[in-house]
């Protein structure tokens, strides 16, 4: 009997703190070496809030996981290496989107925006490491009241769709349920 092959791209989707990222670990669980990719920012000590969810990622996974903080996608999808776990792409988006200067109305932001997203997709679909890539769905809440949450929104829902198109599975996380879409 042939045993199911074992998904090399994952996307794990789903609300804010809806169990999206302890799902994805657990797909991750019995791997002793994995790269886990943190998008967002470093803490500060400005913010104890995001101090503290960061360390509460941190206290989950096993100490041999490697934490590898950067927004630089590309490379580190396509090296060979132990399993990914990037979490996630709404801080990526985020961060992308002001380190292009979309935010701040910067000529040529929209350009470098498509530029890095293609990119990352590209290196998403065309490497050779097992990813488990961890988003939030944010297209059924609240249409948001600002132009710029608007525009982000948007954005998001296009990554994670491109994401999608080219993801092996794709599992959404309700209320710390998952469900296999793909």
């Amino acid at each position: 009997m042939r045993l199911p092959r074992r998904p090399r791209r994952v996307l794990v989707l789903g609300g804010a703190r809806s169990g999206k990222s302890r799902y994805a670990e657990e797909l991750l669980g019995r791997a002793r070496d994995v790269d886990y990719v943190a998008c967002g920012l470093v803490p500060g000590g400005d913010d104890a809030e995001w101090a503290d969810r960061v360390a509460l990622h941190r206290a989950r996974r096993p100490v041999t996981w490697r934490t590898v903080e950067t927004v630089d996608l590309p490379p580190v999808l396509a090296t060979t290496g132990p399993p990914v776990l990037l979490d996630c792409l709404t801080t990526w988006l985020a961060r992308a989107m002001d380190d292009c200067g979309v935010w701040a109305g910067t000529p040529g932001a929209d350009d470098r925006l498509a530029a890095g997203v293609d990119a990352a997709v590209d290196a998403w679909a065309t490497g050779r490491r097992r990813v488990v890539a961890v988003s939030n769905e944010v297209g059924s809440g609240v249409v948001p009241a600002t132009a710029s949450g608007r525009r982000f929104r948007d954005e998001l829902g296009v990554l994670n769709t491109r994401f999608a198109a080219a993801a092996d599975r794709v599992v959404l996380v309700t209320a710390g349920l998952p469900r296999r879409l793909r």
